[in-house]
């Protein structure tokens, strides 16, 4: 078997073997969901009515992505249980709407209690980097499989305990990945946050982290450079947060934070193989001062300062 054959027929099992692992996990093929008499198409039908008040039959099987039939078998079954009521459409007699009934929502009650028991349960278990963590592996394979994600905000906040350390790690592992940098770029990351943390004056210094699907998706710190003179350091945005706008936010927010501790003027110093920052700095307003070629971090370098009068 081909080399790319035998990789292919790896992958699918994998997916197979995750597919029976998260079935027999969430109790898909017991003869009830949790606990009920209702088995899971069933109680599908009951969660998708009870997110909604009436809905019409046709959004209600493309919700469910099944035929016409099976729905339509699916509905008589709870209609003969009191569970659901179908009645036609108050525009088109030929369509057909469907609610619960009050015993309908009592059973939905019961299953959408216990599932978030359950789920929160299941959670419970882990610590808090693996819940993040696997909320992250959940969107990534909703996105990779085509549905919609979630909606892709995030908080600008303040380190917590550890964030100084990500900073550290990430601009490491992210600059060796993306540009090749060796040990020496981490050591100098290292340098500065440690100094930030030990020294840093909280009323004219501060550092910010943004926060995407729980976890952090960026970094900037705004220092003392003099006594009239800020610093722009470390800007990072993670690879899959970018284009949402997240390093013109921390740009701003290190910007405001600089005009009212009350500098005159913001510096920060870059290379120029950092094209996507050097644009973002651009549009925020810095002009470039100064620019010298310099071997730093294994490679041949232009380093660059730029500022921006406050």
């Amino acid at each position: 078997m081909p080399e790319t054959a035998a990789v292919a027929a790896e992958r699918v099992a994998a997916v197979r073997a995750f597919n029976r692992f998260y079935t027999r996990r969430v109790g898909a093929l017991a003869e009830g969901l949790l606990r009920t008499p209702y088995p899971l198409p069933e109680a599908r039908v009951l969660f998708e009515l009870g997110r909604r008040e009436v809905t019409d039959t046709g959004a209600l099987r493309r919700a469910l992505d099944v035929d016409a039939g099976y729905l339509s078998r699916l509905l008589a079954r709870l209609e003969e249980r009191g569970l659901v009521a179908r009645e036609p459409h108050d525009d088109d007699g030929r369509r057909r709407r469907v609610r619960l009934t009050a015993a309908g929502a009592d059973a939905f009650a019961i299953l959408d209690r216990r599932s978030a028991d359950e789920i929160g349960g299941l959670l419970a278990g882990l610590g808090e980097e693996r819940q993040r963590g696997l909320l992250t592996a959940m969107d990534t394979v909703r996105e990779a499989l085509g549905d919609e994600p979630r909606p892709r905000g995030f908080v600008i906040r303040a380190p917590r305990p550890g964030d100084l350390g990500w900073i550290v790690h990430r601009h490491g592992a992210l600059y060796a990945q993306e540009y090749g940098w060796d040990e020496r770029f981490e050591a100098l990351v290292a340098r500065i946050v440690a100094d930030y943390a030990e020294h840093h004056d909280p009323r004219r210094e501060a550092a910010w982290i943004a926060e995407h699907r729980g976890a952090p998706a960026g970094c900037v710190l705004c220092v003392a450079r003099t006594d009239s003179v800020a610093q722009l350091r470390l800007l990072l945005v993670e690879p899959e947060a970018r284009g949402l706008a997240i390093g013109a936010t921390l740009i701003d927010e290190c910007l405001r934070s600089a005009r009212h501790a009350g500098y005159d003027e913001i510096r920060l110093w870059t290379n120029d193989v950092l094209h996507a920052a050097r644009r973002l700095y651009e549009r925020a307003g810095f002009a470039l001062v100064r620019a010298q070629p310099h071997h730093s971090f294994g490679h041949d370098l232009v380093e660059q300062d730029w500022s921006l009068a406050l």
